[in-house]
């Protein structure tokens, strides 16, 4: 059976896990969460390396080819390797090759890259409130450099899940 691959990308506090999540239930399948917070989580105490986002970036590409194999019709997968490319120009000036090889691989039906209309919430690992809205344009050319198949998505709370919808519908192989 063939699985719809719908990516999440943005900023930082953008609601990149709560709408997967909410995408998730309402499509009764499974969602990959982030794996960089979850590592970042782990290390918070010093600073991170290039190396660290290779690690991330690896773990994350193996937890969705596990989630591919028991989601139900359509995945979501919060965050991808666009975020970890930017996120190594802007931190370290240079994109390691296991990213830049595996970015030219990775293939989705649709991505939703989130408008940075949500407030800003501070946790941890968080680093960026004053870069949002350079990361949604990086990220939005990234993405028309690569000529897939986006949208934008706008909105707060319910009014942000259904545009969601709405983009999945409006894409073509996606119903309510």
């Amino acid at each position: 059976m063939s699985i719809y691959k719908v990516a999440l990308i943005g900023a930082e506090s953008t609601g990149k896990t709560t709408l997967a999540k909410q995408l998730a239930e309402h499509y009764e399948t499974i969602f990959v969460p982030e794996y960089a917070r979850e590592y970042m989580e782990k290390i918070y105490n010093r600073p991170y390396t290039l190396e660290d986002i290779v690690i991330t970036a690896k773990q994350h590409k193996l937890n969705e080819q596990e989630a591919t194999e028991k989601a139900n019709k359509i995945l979501f997968v919060d965050t991808e390797l666009i975020i970890s490319k930017v996120w190594c120009e802007e931190s370290f000036k240079e994109v390691p090759d296991w990213i830049a090889d595996n970015l030219k691989a990775q293939q989705y039906d649709l991505y939703l890259l989130m408008y940075n209309d949500i407030p800003w919430i501070n946790d941890p690992v968080r680093e960026n409130p004053g870069k949002r809205d350079k990361l949604f344009y990086r990220y939005k050319k990234e993405l028309t450099d690569m000529k897939t198949n986006y949208k934008i998505i706008y909105g707060t709370g319910e009014t942000r899940f259904l545009n969601a919808i709405k983009a999945m519908v409006e894409s073509g192989f996606i119903f309510y």
